[in-house]
């Protein structure tokens, strides 16, 4: 693999030395490179490491946090997996976003470059901390919470790479993506970990799934959106509506949205449909936040507003050909 960060910046990952029993199947090994920095590598028996160390537990119920992701990671982790190196089985990176009491925003993410092989896994930390300095000059309020990797299941190397993280975030998540459609569809799980064991003795980490919702900005679903359409195209490809159809698009949805919710209040006012107060509640959220205007004021407020948009557009316009015009009389 080519180095990003520099081959004598290059450093795998481990934490502190600490001494191991016998019974474990990961020993930790310091070797010395000729830039005379130490590399810490985690050696590793692949066909115990796994199950000591690591248990996925994808049936047992939920306790943890709920997992938000926007569409912008999952497109990012897939380009990454479509641009990866000859020979790469997965990739990994590191996980963006913002954490509050009871869920965990991740909104953005890179990738991170990286080695396996059976025995051992080295991570280019270097890398990571230099994007991650970049990011944080873009979006502040972003900050590492945990690392994703694609495949389907949690490999023996995920451990070594979470005891990583562990260090840079507290108890971050670990998001897994099946890129190659393993179970025959995308599959996308989040986890945490936890410590157990005896203490004093051989302690494994065990790895509990985390509920995991999709939700979107307003500039987001366009995109969304835009891919759904694309669904059933023969070609897969469309190209991007002119603003006035988008326009017309919204109005018609809110229409057919309105004629479901109309068609609803007639069938339980019919008693065809048992009344659901839950739904009571949003219908008189969604009412009561209907301004109160009138149709002369509303007509006016929206001529209003369509004649600021028309003079920005103008605006940006004859901008653009004011550019234009400059750069042609620079050549001259």
């Amino acid at each position: 693999m080519t180095p990003i960060a520099g081959a004598q910046q290059r450093r795998s990952i481990s934490p502190p030395p600490q001494k191991k029993p016998k019974t474990t199947s990961m020993q930790l090994r310091v070797n010395r490179g000729r830039a005379q920095h130490r590399a810490w590598r985690y050696t590793c028996q692949p066909k115990t490491a796994a199950r000591r160390h690591s248990l996925s537990l994808s049936k047992m119920s939920v306790y943890g946090p709920v997992v938000k992701i926007h569409p912008v990671v999952l497109a990012s982790i897939c380009d990454s997996y479509e641009r990866r190196n000859e020979g790469a089985s997965r990739v990994i990176g590191t996980l963006l976003g913002t954490i509050d009491k009871h869920s965990i925003e991740v909104t953005n993410c890179f990738s991170v470059p990286h080695n396996e092989s059976e025995d051992e896994v080295a991570v280019d930390m270097e890398f990571a901390k230099n994007m991650y300095d970049l990011h944080k000059r873009v979006s502040p309020t972003e900050v590492i919470i945990g690392w994703y990797a694609t495949g389907f299941d949690i490999t023996e190397h995920s451990v070594l790479i979470h005891e990583y993280y562990s260090r840079e975030a507290t108890n971050p998540i670990h998001l897994t993506m099946d890129t190659a459609l393993q179970s025959g569809k995308m599959s996308i799980r989040a986890y945490v970990s936890a410590q157990m064991g005896v203490p004093g003795k051989t302690v494994g980490v065990m790895f509990t799934p985390l509920t995991v919702k999709y939700v979107y900005y307003d500039t987001e679903r366009i995109g969304v959106d835009l891919l759904q359409r694309t669904r059933v195209l023969p070609n897969r490809t469309k190209g991007l509506t002119s603003d006035l159809s988008q326009v017309g698009g919204s109005a018609a949805r809110v229409q057919d949205m309105l004629t479901t919710m109309l068609a609803y209040i007639d069938d339980v006012l019919s008693g065809k449909v048992a009344a659901d107060n839950s739904v009571g509640r949003f219908l008189m959220d969604l009412v009561n936040k209907v301004p109160t205007i009138s149709a002369e004021d509303f007509e006016n407020m929206l001529n209003s507003n369509i004649n600021d948009l028309l003079m920005v557009t103008y605006l940006s316009n004859l901008t653009q050909a004011q550019i234009a015009l400059n750069e042609k009389l620079v050549l001259l």
